[in-house]
């Protein structure tokens, strides 16, 4: 008695995975490839860089004046 309902039980649901198969309504939707935009990438990608690019001019500019002080933290200085 108890083989027989879950034997029921499985056909009822592989039927269900068949019609939704025959008839393209499932629990999953398919999947919609996208083209991505290869030049909107690129020039996103060189906008970056020039933002990269002025940071380390300035960051060039700040080491080559001199004002940079370097201390070590816990390190106690010897006279």
């Amino acid at each position: 008695m108890k083989t027989t309902k879950l034997l029921i039980a499985i056909v009822v649901l592989q039927s269900l995975i068949l019609l939704g198969q025959w008839t393209g309504y499932g629990p999953v939707s398919p999947a919609h490839a996208q083209v991505p935009d290869a030049g909107a990438q690129r020039l996103q990608i060189v906008d970056e860089l020039k933002a990269l690019n002025a940071k380390m001019d300035k960051l060039i500019e700040t080491l080559e004046s001199g004002k940079v002080q370097v201390k070590l933290a816990g390190h106690e200085e010897k006279n």
